[in-house]
């Protein structure tokens, strides 16, 4: 049964606003969180860090499940998960319960992120996906946007616990009503053959990387830092070998395009997820300000994404998207910059210009970087691109929360953030924010590479 492109559109948009929409919201709700469970700086990471770690490490054997049982299968029960287990993480009842369901939310999430994009993309045409990739970009930041100033107040009348009920009930409703906006299904494998010993050793290589970092400085997390490297290593070279692996490496070694992209969306992600983490804590504990107020700074640059990605996504039709890409990752950087030299007392004006050319630097690289991605690969491969744009998002981000909780190790160690330690906590602000500058640098001159590059296929 044929689908309708708009409500395809629509049913995947209330999921891409509301998955991104609670982890904005959860930051203006960090301060609450701290003071209910008695949690110090480096804890209140792992409520995020949790969450992306085990949607990093299931995105992509769940991207294959989904091509031998169906993707709106596995998009549906996706969502059905996800906002059952948020619905939970309001009731959690200590640190160690929270941290249990948002693992379960991953897991949620992990099934929607590696379906959402090959659903889109098998729906529109490629003169049509920019477009719909970037209205569906525009709906991330847009949930961006009123995240921080909605997390702001339903934390300050309700409660944290809102922030997780209220996007988690809508799920479960909308979990109800997928099959009658997504008619169709699409399993592209029809073997049935999973690689369960591939999805194991890509999950330890993910968890030893991701938890490593978190854990610096010391010997145990370099050990643990060098075990995912060298299991990253062996997955490559076994799933290599594999004619049915859980994901098809060679794509990494044969489509430079492909490869260059997704390591520029690595980057991005890796630069901006510990940014807005960090301000979160910079606003509400070394400024004083209240949730509501905090969001309202905030909100700032997550408005111009939302403006840049609708108009990114349409220039990525007309023009070259690797170009557009790297605009936006320029001034990602120059963004990043300009926040290293802030001091705890510097204007608000200052931060939020900052904030703006963030947001319009992440805004214009999104869906042009996307739309190269999902357009370099060939047709049987869209939902292994649509993994791998999932994958290096969550593991960029959650890359980058363990730089910030590493630094906040280095700096602060295990004490609550006080007027004691705020000069050590804007040692920590410069290390992030140099560290998030030069991974923008990278990532424009691996945008710039891509646009020298010829053109192979024209993604299905």
């Amino acid at each position: 049964m044929p689908n309708n492109k708009f409500a395809v559109l629509i049913t995947l948009s209330i999921t891409s606003f509301l998955v991104p929409y609670m982890g904005s919201a959860l930051n203006l709700a960090l301060p609450e969180l701290a003071r209910a469970f008695d949690l110090d700086a480096k804890e209140l990471g792992w409520v995020t860090s949790a969450f992306l770690i085990a949607t990093a490490i299931f995105q992509v054997p769940f991207a294959k499940i989904a091509d031998l049982v169906g993707r709106k299968k596995v998009f549906l029960l996706g969502v059905a998960l996800f906002g059952a287990a948020s619905v939970a993480c309001a009731a959690a009842w200590d640190f160690a319960s929270l941290i249990v369901f948002r693992i379960f939310a991953g897991l949620g999430s992990a099934m929607i992120f590696g379906t959402n994009l090959a659903i889109l993309s098998s729906t529109y045409e490629p003169h049509e996906r920019g477009k719909a990739m970037g209205v569906l970009t525009s709906v991330v930041y847009m949930a961006l946007a009123v995240g921080p100033f909605l997390g702001g107040i339903l934390t300050h009348y309700f409660g944290w616990e809102s922030v997780f009920f209220i996007p988690g009930a809508i799920l479960v409703v909308q979990a109800i009503s997928v099959p009658f906006f997504i008619k169709s299904e699409w399993i592209e494998d029809s073997t049935k053959h999973f690689d369960k010993r591939g999805s194991i050793i890509y999950g330890l290589a993910v968890f030893c990387s991701i938890f490593g970092f978190s854990e610096f400085p010391n010997e145990f997390a370099l050990i643990l830092v060098l075990a995912g490297i060298l299991l990253f290593v062996f997955f490559y070279n076994y799933e290599k070998r594999r004619e049915q692996p859980v994901f098809y490496v060679r794509l990494f070694g044969g489509n430079k395009i492909f490869t260059l992209a997704s390591l520029a969306a690595f980057f991005s992600y890796a630069a901006t997820t510990a940014s807005f983490f960090i301000l979160s804590l910079y606003l509400q504990f070394v400024r004083g300000f209240d949730a509501r107020t905090a969001g309202l700074v905030l909100v700032s640059s997550a408005v111009v994404q939302s403006i840049a990605a609708l108009l990114a996504g349409r220039l990525a039709d007309k023009f070259e998207p690797s170009k557009i890409a790297m605009l936006g990752m320029s001034l990602n950087a120059v963004g990043l910059l300009g926040l290293v030299f802030s001091e705890m007392d510097s204007s608000i004006i200052i931060i939020v210009t900052m904030l703006l050319l963030l947001g319009m630097g992440i805004g214009l690289f999104g869906a042009p970087n996307t739309k190269v991605i999902m357009g370099s690969v060939e047709k049987k491969h869209i939902s292994q691109a649509s993994a791998t744009v999932g994958t290096m998002r969550l593991s960029g981000q959650a890359f980058s929360m363990a730089i910030a909780m590493m630094s906040i190790s280095i700096f602060i160690g295990d004490s609550p953030i006080t007027p004691e330690n705020f000069e050590n906590f804007m040692q920590s602000w410069k290390f992030i924010f140099v560290f998030c500058a030069a991974l923008c640098i990278v990532g424009a001159i691996t945008s710039r590479a891509c646009v020298k590059l010829p053109k192979n296929t024209d993604g299905g």
